[in-house]
Formats: C-alpha cells, structure tokens, sequence
C-alpha cells in the first residue's frame, strides 16, 4: 500500500473531516448519473447554476422557491451526489428534525452549526478558528439549508459572520464574501408559517424573515413551478384532480381566494372536504382520520401518514384526550421534576418563593406537561432530538409498546425507520424563548401525546390522511396553507369548521402577508 502523505495525513487527523468523507464515490457516481437523467427541464437550469458555481469554487448564495411536490428534494439528493462522487464534503442541513431525514446525513441547522438557542441580530455561532470543525468548513464545497423560510433571519446572519471570521485563517478574501465563500442554498416556501416570534406583529414576523435580511441582496433566487405529482403514470381523471387541487392550493397559499382585508380573506371551502350535516362532526373527523382504530392499533403504518391538524395547544389537548378514552388499558401518570435553575438571575424573585407547585403548572410548546398520561398502544410524539440517525428527533412519531419507571418502549413510526424498536428515557428540560417569571428545567419523558398536532408542528410532513379541526380562525401567516398541503388528494382531506356559536360552518379565515413575496420578483 502507497504511504498516506500530504494532505490526506492531515484529513485523516480531523475525524470531523473522515466521518464526512465515508461514503463511496463510484456508487454516487452512478446514483448521480441516475438523477441527472430524471430531472425536468426547470430543474436542469437550477442544477447546472449551483453546480457551476461549486465548481469554480468562487461561492454564491442562492435560494430555491417552490411549493411541495416541485422537487426539491429530488435536487438537494442530486446535488449531494455529485459532490460526494468527487469525494468532496456537502453538508445537508433543515430548519426541523423531520425535514433534515429527507437530506443524506441530514441534520439540524442549529445542532450543525451550533446556533445559539437565544439568538440575536449580534450572535454568533460556537465553532472556533483553527478548531477541527473550522477545518470541515474550509473544506466543504457545498451547503445546502431546507425549510429556510421559517427560521429568523438572526440565524443566517450568525452563521455568515462566522464562517466570514473563522474561514479567514484560510483565506483572507473570504470576508468580504456571503458566508465566507461558501455556496449556500436555501430551500423552502414562503407561502408557509414564517418564524414564530412571541407576542410578534405581523411587522415583526415579516421583518424576521430571512428576505428581509442584509444578506438577500446578494442572493440569487431560483424558482420551480412544475408539479412533479403531474408527471407520475396516473390516470388522465387522477392527474386532473391533483392539478386543480394544486392550483386551488397555492391561490390559499398566495391569499387570493375571499376578500382581503388587513392580510386577512374570508374562504368558503368546497363541499366535498367539510363535516357537515352529523349529529356528531367531531367524533365523523376522528373516524375519517383512523377508521377501525382498533382493529389497526398495532399496525405501525397505519399511523405512519395520518394526524389530525388543529390551531391551537388547548384544542390538540382536547382531541387526544378524546382519542384516549377509546384506547383500551390502564393509564398510567408520570410527574416531572422541577427546579428552579439557580446560576441565572431570576430578578428579584428568591428561590423559596417559587414553590415546586408553582413550576408545575408551567406549560407550554415544546416541553412535557408535569403530568405526563400515557397508555400502551398510545401515538406519541418526540420533542428532542436524541438519534437522528435512528430518526429519533422533534417531531418524530411513535407508538407506545410498554412503560416502565424510568423508560419508555416505542416503535418509530415515521420515515426509513419505521417499525424500529426504541427505548425513550427521561430527559432534563431546559424551556427556552418562553416568557417564565423563571428559569427552570423539568426531568420528563421527552414525549406527548400526538393523535392530533399542531399546525405549526405539521409543518414539513408529508401525510395521507389529514382532519383539520378550526374551532377557531387560524392566527398567522401559511397556517391554513401548511394545514391543507399536508396532503396530495383531495380526498385525504376532511375539514370540520365551527362558528363563534359552536355551529358547522364551511367559511374560515384565511391569512396571508403578502408583502413577503414583494422580495421574491
């Protein structure tokens, strides 16, 4: 064997480096072949352009707008192929756990990048210069970042003045470059929820977005328009449903349909997707989402692409607890543990003032309740990212197979891993971007219960069967939009609308800020 001198030696020592080069070339080679022969002519242009760019090694900042189905991911799989099968390091990263297992070696931007929990417009991220992992990102040809839309602009900002400052030690040219030369890529659609800021205006929202950064100046927008559902081997009545669905979809998503006033137009929804005309619509949505529930219980992909959709934490609440009492076995509670954490300055609050009682009534999203109720053979749903390589992140689903004291068995239920059996321990919690009148943590299991979820934690799945429960309007931007492109056919979709008075109604709001797509021409 030839001695390993060089560069190569110095690789070998940034085991950061090697772990991102273990894969084999010539199988990419041939998957890349494969790829590049399968793309439509739109994504061929956006191919050619970020792949001259990384070529050339002069970097560039581009951003691929497109609704679901164009093919986004089939190009961030094309592009990854081709980097790799030149033995050269692409980093695939998405703004949520779910959306980063669509991505080879996908990742978290924030666990990737190491982005701050608490970010502002002067944070930076915690990589070092001349650390191993300053290294990687000298060497890396291509990053490639989805569902950028959602993430505030603070964060795009944070990493481009890192890589400015820790890529200089490599190249001193670098820092008057987006991103210290780097070619980036964002992907994602504006049309979805935007970055939740507590408490925010709309004014606040849209001036979180990434397009409203000091960076989009320098970016270059790419675009796919084409459906790629309408280019499957469906019948001619299949593919015409799907495009006037499509169609129908993106007028919700541009705020056309209804009068708009103020951001916000009244829509009537098609008879064909609404609960109507039942002595019980609640409980007719429940059984259009998990029909024979029982009979299907302990089948994983039964579970695998259907969720009920609903605004708000209280009403989630409400239709798991309704889903519960059907399922049959003794429940079983778990409490938390709560503290107040005493390194940070709780203002002038004293730590005997803040009763562990007190702690326990805190809640809110993305942290358990103190009182956690479970049963076997219940759907759950993580809320930490603990293996993404065993599709273990937020928001991936699972069914509960036993419980013991201290640990919880599941089978995963979402994406490649499905059917997998999995052990969940108990977790210490650190709430984050809440306004608590303290610091504290919580040791629970880090799941809840997820018959039903959020809008906004839907955001990123792709599902068969979806039931949208609006007891009340949805309150921001892509909302309704990200609630009803969960699904491709219409007749995945049911709808149950309620009134101020608690009756059935077929019109709800819809919201849309449309200055966010004046940056997008």
């Amino acid at each position: 064997m030839p001695n390993i001198i060089g560069e190569s030696l110095l690789d070998m020592q940034n085991r950061l480096v090697m772990d991102e080069l273990l894969y084999d070339s010539f199988s990419l080679k041939e998957e890349h072949d494969r790829l590049l022969n399968s793309l439509t002519d739109e994504q061929r242009v956006v191919y050619d352009k970020i792949i001259s760019a990384v070529s050339a090694g002069i970097g560039g900042f581009f951003s691929l707008y497109g609704f679901g189905g164009t093919g986004k991911t089939f190009i961030w799989n094309t592009l990854s192929a081709f980097v790799r099968s030149r033995a050269e390091i692409v980093l695939n990263v998405a703004s949520s756990g779910i959306a980063s297992l669509l991505l080879p070696r996908g990742r978290t931007t924030r666990s990737k990048f190491r982005i701050p929990i608490q970010i502002t417009e002067d944070s930076t991220c915690n990589i070092k210069q001349n650390s191993t992992f300053a290294e990687l990102l000298s060497k890396t040809k291509l990053i490639i970042w989805d569902e950028a839309p959602m993430v505030h602009k603070f964060c795009f900002e944070a990493l481009d003045r890192t890589l400015r400052d820790v890529l200089r030690f490599y190249d001193i040219s670098c820092v008057d470059m987006p991103f210290g030369g780097k070619v980036v890529v964002l992907g994602g659609d504006f049309r979805q929820i935007l970055p939740v800021i507590p408490n925010g205006s709309r004014q606040d929202i849209v001036h979180a977005t990434i397009n409203s950064s000091y960076l989009w100046s320098h970016c270059h927008l790419l675009s796919l328009t084409k459906n790629m559902c309408l280019n499957s081997g469906s019948s001619t009545n299949n593919l015409l449903e799907i495009k006037e669905f499509s169609e129908w979809l993106l007028k919700i998503g541009d705020g056309d349909p209804g009068d708009d006033v103020d951001g916000e137009s009244i829509i009537t929804i098609p008879d064909e997707l609404l609960i109507k005309g039942s002595e019980d619509p609640l409980s007719d949505i429940v059984d259009f989402v998990y029909p024979n529930l029982m009979d299907n219980i302990l089948d994983p992909t039964f579970f695998k692409e259907r969720a009920l959709l609903t605004p708000k934490l209280f009403d989630v609440a409400m239709l798991n607890e309704h889903l519960m009492v059907v399922i049959p076995g003794e429940k079983r509670t778990f409490l938390s543990s709560d503290k107040v954490l005493k390194q940070y300055d709780n203002s002038s609050l004293e730590d005997d003032e803040i009763s562990p009682d007190i702690l326990n009534t805190f809640s809110c999203s993305g942290i358990p309740d103190h009182k956690l109720t479970l049963k076997v053979k219940v759907l759950v749903m993580l809320l930490r990212n603990i293996d993404q390589s065993r599709g273990l992140c937020n928001g991936t689903r699972l069914l509960i197979t036993k419980l013991g004291n201290h640990v919880v068995q599941a089978i995963v239920l979402t994406r490649n891993n499905i059917g997998d059996a999995v052990l969940i321990p108990r977790m210490t919690i650190n709430p984050s971007g809440h306004t608590f009148p303290v610091n504290f943590q919580r040791r629970q299991f880090p799941l809840v219960v997820s018959f039903a979820m959020t809008i906004n934690k839907s955001q990123g799945q792709s599902l068969s069967h979806v039931g949208i429960y609006l007891p009340r309007h949805v309150f921001t931007h892509g909302q309704l939009y990200v609630a009803l492109s969960r699904v491709k056919s219409r007749h995945g979709l049911k709808m149950l609308i309620l009134a101020e008075n608690g009756c059935v109604t077929s019109t709800t709001f819809n919201i849309v800020y449309k200055e966010v797509f004046q940056r997008l021409v």
